[in-house]
């Protein structure tokens, strides 16, 4: 009987660690081309649902990443509030060492946060106050308006702050944090592949001085490399479009199980909190494009990462995961996931995913790096923030129809 209920606790944490598989970072903004920290939460999980909400029922306004599945928007997986704190986590799997069943609330801890905390010091209260044990066991990754960028790694009966901005344990000025936590045991838990992989991403980043939101995400959440076997996919470009070919797909930081990335782009200390954006990109990485998003009670999100009824679900989210067949078109058996036509999203006649989005997700950077800089150099303009959130509603399922043959209705 022993033998089975390890053989069960066993099967239950591979599966936790294959559906809840973040890569996750927290950047200070010592170390940044602007001078703005950053918060990265690449999320894996059984959701692959995912949508943004706003909300007004806190001490602060905020905005996050919702499963569509949660009309009332009761966990929060990742956003940022009105005094500018932002925060995101990844499932940790080497911190305790019991038998304490699990809560599964990171997301109603996230959403407590955001309503209340302006600080990371204020965050740091919310858990001392904690009730032990805290059932729960993750990396809360965290920052704020007054420069403050560090994790906090909880456990059932302790947390361990570390601090972005201290060059012993961040001498790049960023911290990665995948399936496992640093205070833990070494070895087990997941995501270590993951975890060298982005290391390796970042540090380049950082020599190269080119560390920003749209690095991170255009690069990091696509990332085609791996770190333990030196494969790099993207040496598939030169296949043509017509040639379907299947690759082992495991341990990359883009997975099958990816539901959505983001980025939070804090703010400089002093700068009004208003201008938080948060980068992101709902669905998968491969299939999908990065919009901004700003907090405020003047304008209404943009539509496409908002819920609809018709289609249960945000329409860019849908669109991607329609998309994302393509890529994963073989579904025999359990291990399917890992199995991925790399044809679909690279070829020689640059017409695979990234390939095509690429120019529009570009065009999308852009126009909103121009929007900002004007807004930091004068005021916040709302009625041209509305127009922005407008037109992406309308140019970007034009583009998926155009493209890609994808509809709404």
């Amino acid at each position: 009987m022993k033998k089975i209920i390890f053989l069960s606790s066993f099967l239950l944490l591979t599966i936790l660690i294959s559906s809840e598989a973040c890569t996750t970072a927290v950047v200070s903004g010592k170390y940044t081309p602007d001078g703005r920290p950053l918060l990265w939460k690449h999320r894996d999980t059984w959701a692959l649902n995912n949508k943004v909400m706003q909300f007004t029922d806190g001490k602060y306004a905020y905005t996050g990443l919702v499963n569509s599945t949660d009309p009332k928007g009761k966990s929060i997986w990742g956003g940022f509030n009105s005094a500018g704190f932002a925060i995101m986590n990844s499932a940790s799997y080497n911190l305790n060492n019991d038998t304490i069943t699990q809560s599964g609330l990171e997301g109603r801890l996230m959403k407590e946060a955001l309503q209340t905390c302006a600080t990371i010091d204020d965050f740091e209260e919310l858990l001392k106050g904690l009730t032990k044990p805290i059932r729960l066991e993750s990396n809360f990754g965290v920052i704020d308006a007054q420069g403050g960028a560090a994790y906090f790694e909880l456990g059932n009966f302790k947390y361990v702050k570390i601090d972005a901005n201290d060059p012993k344990v961040a001498p790049f000025g960023y911290l990665i944090r995948t399936n496992y936590s640093t205070t833990g045991k070494m070895g087990i838990g997941g995501g270590y592949i993951r975890y060298v992989t982005a290391d390796k991403a970042f540090k380049m980043a950082v020599k190269e001085d080119r560390l920003t939101a749209k690095t991170i995400l255009q690069e990091f959440s696509r990332d085609l490399t791996h770190s333990l076997t030196n494969t790099d996919l993207n040496d598939y470009d030169v296949i043509s479009e017509n040639q379907a070919t299947m690759v082992m797909f495991q341990d990359y930081i883009p997975r099958k199980s990816t539901s959505s990335s983001l980025v939070v782009q804090g703010v400089k200390k002093g700068e009004n909190p208003v201008f938080t954006t948060m980068w992101t990109t709902l669905g998968s990485p491969l299939t999908s494009v990065t919009i901004p998003i700003w907090l405020s009670n003047k304008t209404h999100l943009p539509m496409i990462v908002s819920y609809d009824q018709t289609i249960k679900d945000s329409p860019l989210c849908h669109l991607a995961l329609e998309l994302k067949k393509e890529c994963f078109p073989y579904e025999w058996g359990t291990s399917s996931k890992y199995y991925m036509n790399i044809n679909a999203v690279i070829n020689a006649d640059h017409t695979g995913t990234l390939q095509v989005l690429k120019p529009l997700e570009d065009e999308v950077f852009g126009l909103a790096d121009e929007v900002l800089l004007k807004w930091r150099n004068n005021e916040i303009d709302y009625a041209e923030m509305q127009d922005f959130y407008d037109n992406l509603d309308v140019v970007i399922p034009k583009f998926y129809s155009t493209y890609f043959n994808l509809n709404l209705k």
